[in-house]
C-alpha cells in the first residue's frame, strides 16, 4: 500500500507536536523520532527520520493513523505492531 505525502506530512506535524510536550527531547539525536511499540507494555524506540520514506514503515504509519490518529498520548508515534515484527522491519532497514 502506497502512502501519500499528505501522511508523511501529517506524521511529522504530529510528531513536532507531540515531542514538544516532551522533557525527553533532548535524548532524541536530530534527525530522529521517537516511537513506542508494543500491544500492551509500550517500548521507546528512537529512528532515523529518513525511515519515513520506506515501504514497510509507511505500512507501519498506515496502521497506526487508523488506530491511533496522529495525535498521540505517549509523547511520540505509537505504532500497533508487536516489539518483534517491528525489530525484524528496523533491522532489514539497517541493512538497506
Amino acid at each position: 500500500m502506497a502512502i501519500g505525502m499528505g501522511h508523511i506530512l501529517r506524521a511529522k506535524q504530529g510528531l513536532r507536536r507531540s515531542s514538544s510536550r516532551t522533557n525527553r527531547e533532548s535524548d532524541v539525536p536530530k534527525g530522529h523520532f521517537p516511537v513506542y511499540v508494543g500491544e500492551t507494555e509500550k517500548k521507546r524506540f528512537v529512528i532515523p527520520v529518513s525511515y519515513l520514506k520506506d515501504p514497510s514503515f509507511q505500512e507501519l504509519l498506515c496502521q497506526a493513523e487508523e488506530e491511533f490518529g496522529f495525535d498521540h498520548p505517549m509523547g511520540g508515534l505509537t505504532i500497533p505492531c508487536l516489539e518483534d515484527t517491528f525489530i525484524d522491519i528496523i533491522s532489514s532497514l539497517n541493512r538497506s
